[in-house]
């Protein structure tokens, strides 16, 4: 993990499930939203009700792994994923580790038309990778290969 992590960015991993990770479909690469919904402790006592409260507290974030295994449902083979590992910036990473702490997380997730070269990622012309090379990276040692 730490080969593909950028410098400066953090891996760091939260609890899902079908309910609050996009319903199973979220896969290693793609981009989300984190949103946290909350109890609004301050906004009870002045109501005297319950107020819940959601709020978006990450934004385009890249999902790095998600831990998938295959359990029996029903009969039926469904495809289960417990725990996301999202790559954030130290301030992000407290962040969501506060948020985990105040109430429910939940991962939207983001089109593949909503991504941006803006966001640090640029057009992909083939200049620099030498042609007809593929750069592999197993166990967090780099190598490049020619595709038979």
């Amino acid at each position: 993990m730490a080969a593909i992590l950028p410098a400066g960015m953090r891996a760091i991993s939260t609890e899902i499930s079908a309910e609050t990770g996009a319903g199973g479909f979220i896969l290693p690469n793609d981009r989300v939203d984190v949103i946290l919904s909350r109890r609004d402790r301050d906004a009870e006592k002045i109501s005297g009700g319950e107020t819940l409260v959601t709020e978006t507290i990450l934004l385009d974030v890249r999902v790095l792994a998600i831990d998938q295994t295959v359990e029996e449902k029903n009969g039926q083979r469904v495809v289960v994923g417990k725990t996301a590992t999202l790559e954030l910036a130290p301030r992000q990473a407290e962040r969501l580790a506060l948020a985990r702490q105040m109430g429910t997380l939940q991962l939207a997730l983001r089109s593949l038309a909503d991504a941006s070269p803006s966001k640090g990622a640029t057009e992909d012309d083939g200049k620099d990778r030498p042609s007809g090379r593929i750069n592999l990276i197993r166990f967090g040692v780099s190598t490049t290969a020619q595709p038979k």
